[in-house]
């Protein structure tokens, strides 16, 4: 009895001592890539669909191309609209390896000159946020600026989807000759 009670003393002090050495939290999540759909494509280049959030494009709940299913609805609170009014976006000419900074109104169509792109603006979220089923601003302070837009060449959609400030690279427009990119929303 007493070897059988020392037996057990010896295997849950291992046990203890096993579980006490596993890592019990996870690694954090990686900073939120919104999602978005680009005409044709389930997923974004090179997204093999591994590692990516939920509501991602290509993932239950997320973004899909034009014509497949409905995108989230974006909800943009009352104080976010009355407090923006314009984003500036960069525009990297390829061929030159120059850039340019223009101010464009929200909710307006901008022609890139020197170019037979036109940029529409929608929504601007100041701190973009994903739910299960919309897309909307935490707060009115640019902690993940972000713009809806939609890139036309010669009256084809090229791209409709978000730009990210802080993360130029998370789904960005892809053109030869021209860089699209967010820098920054402008207050009214």
């Amino acid at each position: 009895m007493r070897r059988i009670a020392l037996i057990a003393a010896i295997v849950s002090m291992f046990v203890l001592a096993a579980s006490a050495c596993k890592k019990t939290e996870q690694p954090p999540p990686p900073p939120p890539m919104p999602g978005q759909g680009m005409p044709g494509q389930g997923m974004a280049p090179g997204m093999p669909g591994q590692g990516m959030p939920p509501g991602m494009p290509g993932q239950p709940g997320g973004m899909h191309p034009a014509g497949s299913a409905p995108e989230k609805k974006v909800v943009v609170p009352e104080t976010v609209k009355n407090a923006w009014k314009a984003v500036k976006i960069e525009v990297e000419y390829k061929e030159k390896k120059s850039k340019k900074k223009f101010d464009v109104p929200l909710k307006s169509e901008f022609k890139i000159p020197d170019s037979d792109l036109v940029v529409k603006t929608g929504d601007f979220l100041p701190h973009f946020a994903m739910g299960a089923d919309s897309i909307t601003s935490s707060s009115n302070n640019p902690e993940n600026p972000a713009v809806q837009v939609e890139v036309f060449q010669g009256g084809k959609e090229l791209f409709h989807g978000w730009l990210f400030s802080k993360f130029p690279s998370v789904h960005p427009f892809q053109h030869d000759k021209f860089g699209v990119t967010l820098i920054e929303g402008i207050k009214k």
